[in-house]
């Protein structure tokens, strides 16, 4: 089958009819007519139709050896030039979205093309396992499937001497092992687009190996009988792209994801009670080497934008002739500037993995996802502080089309060079970028986009090799 467009992608999800509960209600009907979901699913659609146009065909799709054609994502990079096109490819994809869309399709589709990679590795003490791995990946590129994942436990105790009971099961784990599959009961966090793909991926969360009810890795469709997800509020306050130009397009929504004894067939299943394979999934495959390629890649363009955002206010409103202006927004330049840094890095200096995968070096890319975190938040301060009052005095849609008091917006609301009514876009824009419910979230995402930094930067120090600098300094003091 190969490649989809939107139109389909949109018909095969409102076909799945999808347990989704939001606002104590579950939807019904259509999820791409529901307020709290056409926004993201429309944008979405856009991804897969720009697979067809003739000016991007070439860079977002190729040829499997089965002949059909299929999303740039799946294919594994044998080279130095399939890395760069598939950065590419994904800046294509995510400049479409000002790079606030965390779960395009290519992220999660870059996970298991690095599972499908190293089937062997899961087929080690289970031959059914590494065939399983191979499927799902064949079926996900011959259908153009949307998956999204779940790898955490609820906050419930975090504390250090807390363990759970069998009797009151909170985090998901295997309850029943029958003929057909494990059984699954639980919640898991925090699927984002939860609900609105057609498949989740369910991987190990860290901390459970101690119990091997809770060492599992699964692909199902977001249908199968059990499964629930459970929506935050909707950061989708109107249907109007003046008031709220982002959150109307890319609110992707998170959830709980409560699995209800949920039967996962074996044929889906391609990690199970191995804590062997488990680990080494974590530091052999470069799965989270390739979703940081990814995620690098998408938050340079973020960037990108905020950059220009940032450029655009400050001449709706002639203030670049100020230095504390122009520091500012170096600040910003020198973010972006790194970033792209250590992205170019990573390709440079890219290497075969085991499996026969060219991966990224990892060193530049952990460094990128452990900065990030830092610099995102103090972007988000710089546009707060260019903007002051402008990011307050930004009146809706509804008030410009008031005869009765157009004409005083008009006047007093009014630009250097521009109308009352470009200048309020452009802070309306920063303001649902930093300020709306969906511009916080936006700034929480990359807090914790891939997870808690502090247990981050000391993966970073255990894994990183310091012995030839200490050798350095071993041979200075000699």
């Amino acid at each position: 089958m190969g490649i989809v467009t939107g139109a389909e992608f949109i018909r095969r999800i409102d076909q799945l009819n999808n347990e989704i509960w939001i606002n104590g209600e579950k939807v019904q009907g259509k999820i791409s007519e529901h307020r709290a979901f056409k926004g993201i699913l429309k944008s979405k659609a856009s991804l897969y139709d720009m697979q067809h146009l003739p000016e991007h065909r070439e860079l977002l799709t190729f040829k499997t050896t089965q002949g059909s054609t299929a999303n740039f994502s799946f294919k594994c990079p044998v080279s130095k030039q399939d890395l760069i096109e598939r950065r590419k490819a994904t800046e294509l994809w995510a400049s479409s979205n000002a790079g606030l869309m965390g779960r395009s399709p290519d992220y999660i589709n870059s996970a298991i093309m690095t599972l499908g990679a190293a089937s062997g590795l899961l087929a080690t003490n289970n031959t059914d396992f590494g065939k399983n791995i191979k499927n799902l990946l064949e079926n996900a590129i011959e259908n153009d499937l949307s998956i999204t994942h779940t790898f955490i436990n609820p906050q419930t105790n975090r504390s250090v001497s807390y363990f759970e009971g069998e009797d009151d099961v909170i985090a998901a784990r295997v309850v029943d092992e029958t003929p057909e599959g494990i059984v699954i009961k639980g919640a898991r966090l925090l699927a984002t687009q939860g609900g609105i793909t057609d498949e989740l991926l369910v991987l190990p969360a860290g901390g459970n190996f101690i119990d091997e009810s809770y060492i599992y890795g699964f692909i199902i469709p977001s249908n199968t009988p059990g499964l629930k997800f459970l929506c935050r509020e909707s950061f989708v306050y109107s249907n109007s792209s003046f008031d709220h130009p982002l959150s109307t397009r890319f609110e992707e929504i998170d959830s709980v994801v409560v699995f209800d004894n949920v039967l996962v067939p074996w044929d889906k299943v391609f990690l199970y009670k191995d804590l062997n394979v488990a680990f080494a999934m974590s530091q052999e495959v470069d799965m989270f080497t390739l979703l940081s390629y990814q995620a690098v890649t998408r938050q340079v363009v973020k960037t990108e934008f905020l950059l220009g955002l940032a450029e655009q206010m400050i001449q709706t409103i002639n203030i670049g002739e100020h230095q504390h202006v122009k520091e500012k927004c170096s600040e910003i330049i020198v973010n972006l500037e790194i970033m792209k840094a250590l992205l170019l890095a990573s390709e440079t200096n890219c290497s075969f993995n085991e499996w026969g995968m060219m991966t990224p070096e990892a060193n530049a890319l952990n460094a990128a996802i452990i900065y990030y975190p830092k610099i995102y938040p103090r972007m988000v301060e710089i546009l707060h502080l260019l903007g002051a009052s402008g990011l307050i005095s930004i009146p809706g849609e509804k008030d410009f089309n008031s005869e009765i008091i157009r004409p005083e917006l008009d006047k007093y609301l009014q630009g250097a060079a521009s109308t009352a009514e470009e200048r309020v876009k452009v802070y309306r824009l920063a303001w649902d970028l930093t300020m709306s419910a969906f511009g916080s979230r936006q700034t929480l995402y990359e807090r914790f986009f891939f997870g808690d930094p502090i247990k981050l930067s000391t993966s970073l120090y255990n894994g990183y090799d310091k012995n030839r600098y200490v050798e350095m300094v071993k041979e200075f003091l000699k």
